[in-house]
């Protein structure tokens, strides 16, 4: 059994059962099953039909699905309700897409060769999905990995992470109540890493989908079955440049959400904020009396602004960057105080070393580093020195400067006047590098779980 607690307060919510690699077993069976029968296979408006009556039935449960987010999770009830928000809507994205998803005609009769034909391609599900989640979105993660499956018919077992599982099974328990057969989206609860690891390398798998660690995500990309596809999900130290021309109260407060939001348990979460000397001392002041003021809190209250880290464990990891960083020659603006188990006080940290953890490793945690810098090319080259790169910012109301930065920052996005942490879920998200592999978002997605086929007719 597996004991799923509140992050806050380390609390009981739930005992549940786990799979062992019998129930693996019966899984993959189920799923390879009902994908061999071509006959079986569901069509494209019952499809549709299931991801509406999916999305209405969350909708029906949006309360009580955005307050289990906030407990298991420890995201802050105001965001938890946005993130349920945005599962529902990505469910009908998933539905919607399905009305332009297609092939194509491909030219024949241009060469002597290929007269008298006609070709055109189709869409055909790829085959067993298998979605390895994490816990910082525990319920719109699940959707972005499992409703894309949905939606092209893909049979899919999804595992969420073993602190988070609750949003997961709830989910899974909808799509068979809005009407979807149990094998074409199924659980696996684990938290044996190598009865995981037995999930995403199986021969059956034809697609793995993971969010996680670079560490694992990687190590598991190389033990894929031939012919597998994968996407690969991880993070890295997001930047954001602040030229001298921005707008430094806009920007401090847009600053705070990308580097605070969900205690910085994001992949794109704002960490290296690289000040132009001129507006610096300004900047930072209001930068850390904004931090100050944020709410930290059980992220159950409604007016919670930041929570606690998923484990005790991550915060003591959070906290010794933190020494360390200070220890190195940083000055500690503000927080970094322990306030329970799991919760943290929001901390700034002022020119940390370049080798610092908090200058080079993806902290996760509420904490942000402000680096001072004279040319923006010099800011860009530090932005970019990383074997990570996934989203970035620039803060310029000069419209040379920020065209200028967004095209040299090395990042899959960038973000002029907004944070490192925003997203729209039809949007492509991708980490370059160690960061990730192929790219994200709903519509992207559906096109990685399909493969084209080719059918050609001769004429006369």
């Amino acid at each position: 059994m597996l004991k799923v607690v509140q992050a806050f307060d380390r609390q009981p919510m739930a005992e549940i059962e786990t799979d062992d690699a019998a129930a693996l077993e019966r899984k993959l069976q189920a799923a390879e099953r009902v994908f061999r029968d071509r006959d079986g296979w569901l069509p494209p408006h019952q499809r549709i039909a299931v991801l509406r009556r999916l999305a209405a039935l969350m909708e029906g449960r949006r309360d009580h699905l955005a307050m289990q987010i906030a407990r298991e999770g420890g995201k802050p009830l105001p965001d938890a309700i946005i993130e349920t928000n945005r599962a529902i809507d990505g469910v009908h994205n998933a539905a919607e897409e399905l009305r332009n998803f297609a092939g194509r005609e491909i030219p024949m009769g241009l060469s002597a060769a290929a007269e008298s034909r006609w070709a055109f391609t189709t869409k055909e599900p790829i085959g067993i999905v298998a979605a390895i989640s994490a816990f910082n979105h525990p319920l719109n993660l699940i959707v972005h990995q499992v409703a894309p499956a949905i939606a092209v018919g893909c049979p899919v077992i999804v595992k969420p992470a073993i602190t988070t599982p609750l949003s997961c099974l709830d989910f899974v328990a909808l799509t068979r109540e809005a009407g979807l057969p149990e094998p074409w989206c199924q659980s696996f609860i684990t938290g044996d890493n190598d009865l995981a690891e037995s999930l995403a390398t199986d021969r059956r798998i034809a697609f793995l989908s993971f969010i996680g660690s670079a560490r694992v995500g990687w190590s598991l990309h190389a033990k894929l079955a031939p012919g597998t596809r994968s996407a690969l999900e991880h993070g890295g130290a997001a930047p954001a440049i602040v030229d001298r021309s921005a707008d430094p109260g806009k920007a401090v407060e847009l600053i705070v959400k990308g580097g605070y939001y969900h205690a910085g348990q994001v992949c794109v979460s704002t960490q290296r904020i690289f000040v132009h000397d001129d507006i610096a001392d300004d900047f930072t002041q209001r930068l850390v009396a904004r931090v100050e003021a944020l709410r930290t809190a059980d992220p159950t209250l409604k007016d919670t602004e930041v929570g606690p880290l998923i484990l005790p464990r991550e915060a003591d990891r959070v906290a010794s960057w933190i020494e360390e960083a200070v220890g190195g020659g940083a000055v500690l603006a503000t927080g970094g105080e322990r306030l329970s188990e799991t919760t943290l006080r929001p901390a700034v940290l002022l020119d940390p070393a370049a080798d610092a953890k908090i200058s080079t490793q993806e902290v996760f945690g509420p904490v942000v580093a402000l680096y001072r810098y004279g040319e923006l090319d010099d800011a860009i080259a530090r932005a970019n020195a990383l074997p990570t790169a996934f989203q970035a910012s620039i803060f310029a109301q000069d419209i040379d400067i920020a065209m200028r930065a967004a095209d040299r920052l090395d990042a899959a996005a960038v973000m002029i006047n907004d944070p490192t942490a925003f997203r729209t879920d039809w949007m492509p998200f991708a980490g370059r590098r160690e960061s990730g592999y192929g790219t994200g978002g709903i519509p992207y997605t559906m096109r990685d779980m399909v493969q084209e086929k080719m059918i050609l007719m001769r004429r006369g």
